[in-house]
């Protein structure tokens, strides 16, 4: 594979697994929010981004580009899910609407697929060349320390 492609890959990887929390916690259109706590408010979800980022920049020992690179990166996430999850969508509404009636509604589930297809589709490009711009700007020592996170699964914390 192109080196090109693999650190883009692995950019857009690291980068989604780093910022998970982030996607999910930005969730402010109802349902359970952060650990079933209610909606998060924008506030937050902000102030919730901000410690990630810090977190991540401290661990990393990102540099004042590099931190811009992963906040440039972060608002392209949240775009992102802003296009993908729209204000005033409920998912598990959109879900029980198809299963309301006699029979499941086929088309309208096809189409929520192919909506949520084209809002991928067209945010990913974006998404793509911010990873990159974030992952590109570490130095290998930084690369390798995000390598090492995403094979511990994400999930253990930046220390181990």
């Amino acid at each position: 594979m192109r080196n090109w492609i693999k650190n883009t890959l692995i950019a857009a990887l690291g980068a989604s697994v780093a910022l998970g929390g982030m996607a999910f916690a930005s969730n402010v259109r109802g349902g359970c929010g952060w650990h079933g706590h209610g909606a998060m408010s924008e506030a937050d979800v902000a102030k919730f981004r901000d410690k990630i980022i810090d977190r991540a920049s401290s661990e990393l020992s990102l540099d004042a580009t590099q931190r811009q690179h992963l906040v440039a990166l972060a608002d392209t996430l949240h775009a992102q899910r802003q296009t993908f999850m729209p204000q005033g969508s409920n998912p598990r509404e959109q879900l029980q609407a198809l299963i309301a009636g006699e029979r499941f509604d086929a088309s309208r589930a096809q189409s929520l697929v192919l909506e949520k297809t084209e809002a991928l589709r067209t945010a990913s490009p974006a998404v793509i060349a911010a990873a990159a711009a974030f992952f590109d700007s570490l130095k290998p020592e930084q690369q390798q320390k995000l390598r090492d996170f995403m094979a511990r699964g994400g999930h253990h914390g930046w220390r181990g």
